[in-house]
């Protein structure tokens, strides 16, 4: 268990140091913001979202190791998702970093490796803020999302 624990946090460093689609998307059609002000992460969603398909998300902002590896394994998750799937991964993910007798759906992919975080109540805010703002980014909500 400890070579898979290791293995999990190997994976939230690298999307740490090196976050995939973190950049502001001129062509986004979707746009919204987050902060979690107990840990001061704070980030911007972005879509671009073609019928009933996510063509392309990104990302940007501050924040701490957790908030910047989930908000890059979002993206990479969501890109091409039609948004029920999209809604679908967002459940499942969810449920897996706040219960703990969660297992994980198939669905998720790399996105197992933030379950640890449901063992710190705190950091599920930083692991769920980027799913958040992508929620709110769809429904096109003007205010920022918040964690609190």
């Amino acid at each position: 268990m400890s070579d898979l624990r290791d293995l999990y946090q190997e994976v939230i460093f690298d999307h740490y140091k090196k976050p995939r689609n973190c950049h502001a998307m001129a062509d986004a059609n979707h746009v919204a913001h987050g902060h979690n002000r107990l840990c001061g992460d704070q980030l911007t969603v972005y879509l671009h979202v073609e019928g009933d398909v996510i063509q392309d998300v990104s990302f940007e902002g501050t924040g701490c190791a957790i908030s910047t590896a989930s908000a890059s394994l979002m993206t990479d998750a969501l890109k091409g998702k039609k948004l029920d799937e999209a809604a679908h991964l967002f459940e499942e993910f969810h449920h897996l970093v706040t219960h703990d007798d969660a297992t994980p759906d198939d669905d998720l992919g790399k996105l197992e490796v933030l379950a640890g975080v449901r063992e710190y109540p705190a950091r599920v805010k930083c692991a769920t803020l980027a799913w958040h703002t992508m929620q709110a980014a769809l429904k096109d909500r003007a205010a920022p999302v918040t964690t609190e």
